[in-house]
């Protein structure tokens, strides 16, 4: 298995890393004598500490195996790869395979994704240099420049525009295409706060609505039970979710297959035939996009005419389900029975009112919300692309009433539905990188940029703007870090590309990216970035999950690509905030700093980076042996542990939303409204 030691190649283009002098050779060779492969520099064998040092036994022919975490695109999974490498390149790519794989602690497997990441990593159109635009934005026309123009070119254009306008007039806008600490938005948020701030923007593209509803209902976003916990159940509807391609946390596909070993029946509510509907359900059920919340008053309609809702627990945990428990003061208003069975409206919500809406035979939604009901425990999980819409609250909404009437909140096996981040904590922390706090403390929604653009100082608390008054200024400059959004990922793209064609209105726009995407297109500066095998990085969790993995550097950045951590640092010393931006750390220091943050926090079991690495496993992970359940003590005794909401009690009846005043587009109890 270790019969030769393999080529030591040594780092090329990088003036900080020198030559390996002869006492380092020598502990190298110590290394590998010992079964552990090493490429580049030791730690202590350079001026730097971010030279490749990768512990794994040798193969046969060379190959270091080497784990790693996959990296972080906000796939909606957080992975274990297995990576081989050969004279300095990764020449394959497979997942966890640790021994110990059980139910309190599954392996963490990539999906094809992941294990086809070679082709990213050496893709010929990588980027490769700095450029800047030559002809008209949006043409695609660049030429080659040095990293000092470009920096010094950022630099003073920040400079400019705070100047002319002030730092409001800078936007870093929503990203999500790395979260592994040194490379991502956060770097350049760092910088920006440091600087005098920029614009900020609140919400998410990803779970706009439900992150807003959620807390209407339960005064709180914790409302998931841990994942161990859904074996327990034994009827599960998957209700616009495809954990099968978009994973919403890795292994959930495989609690869900565990599930229904285990007995339970599942059912894929979706518009299309999803492989979640293929490969994980019992049943698929097609559903008219947009029309979720019909399906889900006529099963309320069913549930409670039959007597199948638990009226214990809406006696003791819930408010405004009927009339006898009305908010004091609103008892004449529209409860949520009333709604369901046309009191105000005249139109019960029956089967029959919704087969002509959502296109479900009347007979098929009878007989879904009798097994809901009366299947006990039962979980109603929700996707994002149903409240990624018109009115996208109201079916998030009405998946939590449905929860909540049937009696599935803060039992084992049931599932209060919402956002249902992970009990009892939240889950894990996504982006832990230090940004502090932003001296600009106007905030817009996030997806109303362009508005921002074309009319800022017009838009005021109407427009969502909150912190003040009214923004005094529109965004003239863009800084887009690790981002699609210019043009990907936002709405009507034909619009988005003409506004930032125009350079009287932002009036520089850069982008640091990997690939010339087409927001990429749309800059005046790109900026070439390293992936994330080619920088120390650590990710944990995504939605759910006890595990923190970490992400070595195992390539050394080609070309003159750079990670957002060491662009932001080269543009904070043009910015005369070096010191203050790095505080003399590294990547990698910073990714010990994250570790340490763990282990004050989370975990504090958790090795340092040292021995995490040394180990060779990739992931630190703590076992779930009795999963939490959401509200399980609010459940038990609802005057002992009241819920954060102005009743202390589920809300069905939304006071909070009841006092907008805008009933007929933000109603207080979760309603069918069609869509534009």
């Amino acid at each position: 298995m270790r019969e030769h030691l393999p080529d030591l190649p040594l780092p090329e283009g990088d003036p900080d890393k020198k030559g390996i002098d002869r006492r380092c050779f020598m502990k190298m060779g110590a290394v590998f004598a010992g079964g552990i492969a090493s490429f580049g520099s030791l730690l202590g064998c350079s001026g730097s500490q971010q030279g490749i040092r990768l512990p794994g036994m040798l193969e046969k022919d060379g190959t270091v195996v080497v784990r790693a975490g996959c990296p972080a695109h906000n796939c909606g999974g957080r992975c274990v790869l297995k990576l081989f490498l050969k004279d300095g390149d990764i020449v394959r790519i497979e997942t966890d395979d640790r021994p110990e794989d059980t139910l309190a602690d599954p392996q963490l497997r990539a999906c094809i994704r992941g294990r086809a990441y070679r082709r990213r990593q050496y893709h010929p159109d990588r980027l490769k240099y700095p450029l800047k635009r030559t002809g008209k934005r949006g043409e695609g026309k660049f030429e080659r420049i040095s990293w000092e123009e470009a920096l010094d070119t950022m630099a003073a254009e920040l400079i400019r525009v705070k100047n002319t306008y002030g730092n409001s007039a800078i936007l870093v806008p929503y990203g999500t295409g790395s979260y592994s600490q040194t490379n991502g938005r956060q770097t350049a948020a760092r910088l920006m706060n440091l600087f005098g701030g920029s614009l900020g923007f609140y919400n998410s593209y990803s779970w706009a609505c439900i992150s807003r509803a959620t807390p209407y209902v339960y005064g709180s976003s914790v409302t998931g039970n841990q994942r161990q916990d859904w074996v327990n159940s034994k009827y599960i509807i998957m209700w616009g979710w495809n954990p099968a391609e978009m994973r919403d946390g890795t292994n959930s596909e495989y609690f869900i297959k565990k599930a229904r070993e285990n007995g339970a029946r599942v059912i894929c509510i979706d518009p299309r035939m999803s492989m979640s509907a293929s490969a994980l359900a019992d049943e698929w059920i097609p559903i008219r996009p947009g029309t979720d919340t019909a399906l889900m008053s006529a099963m309320a309609h069913v549930i409670i005419s039959e007597g199948l809702h638990d009226k214990d627990f809406i006696r003791r945990c819930c408010i405004g389900f009927d009339s006898s428990q009305m908010p004091a003061g609103l008892e004449n208003e529209e409860s949520y029975s009333d709604y369901i069975f046309g009191t105000r409206d005249g139109q019960a919500k029956t089967p029959e009112w919704a087969e002509a809406i959502t296109g479900i035979p009347r007979n098929t939604i009878v007989r879904i919300a009798r097994e809901y009901g009366s299947i006990k425990p039962a979980m109603l999980y929700q996707g994002y692309g149903m409240q990624r819409r018109a009115y996208g609250e109201q079916p998030v909404l009405g998946g939590c009433v449905l929860a909540a009437i049937t009696g599935n909140v803060g039992i084992p096996g049931g599932w209060a539905s919402g956002i249902a981040l992970q009990a009892d904590d939240g889950g894990p922390f996504w982006n832990i990188f230090p940004t502090g706090r932003n001296p600009v403390r106007a905030t817009i929604p996030v997806f109303l940029w362009t508005e921002a653009i074309l009319r800022g100082k017009q838009m005021g608390p109407a427009e969502g703007v909150r912190g003040a008054e009214k923004l005094d200024n529109n965004v003239k400059l863009i800084w887009c870090v690790a981002s699609n959004i210019l043009i990907n990922q936002h709405a009507d793209t034909n619009r988005s590309a003409r506004i930032l064609a125009d350079e009287s209105l932002v009036e520089f726009i850069a982008v640091q990216d990997q690939f010339m995407t087409p927001s990429a297109r749309y800059a005046d500066l790109v900026l070439p970035v390293c992936t994330q095998f080619e920088v120390w990085g650590l990710e944990d969790g995504w939605k759910y999950g006890d595990e923190v993995i970490i992400m070595p550097k195992v390539a050394e950045p080609p070309y003159e690509t750079k990670s957002d951590y060491q662009i932001a640092a080269g543009l904070a010393g043009r910015l005369g905030l070096k010191n203050e931006y790095t505080l003399g750390r590294n990547e990698r220091d910073w990714i010990e700093w994250a570790v340490s943050y763990y282990r004050n926090t989370r975990f504090p079991d958790i090795p340092d980076l040292e021995s995490l690495h040394e180990m060779n496993r990739g992931v630190y992970t703590r076992p779930v042996h009795q999963p939490k359940v959401a509200f399980r003590d609010f459940r038990s005794d609802p005057a002992k542990h009241p819920l954060n909401t102005p009743s202390g009690k589920i809300e069905l009846f939304s006071k909070t939303l009841f006092e907008l005043g805008q009933p007929e587009t933000i109603p207080p109890v979760p309603k069918y409204i069609q869509e534009w």
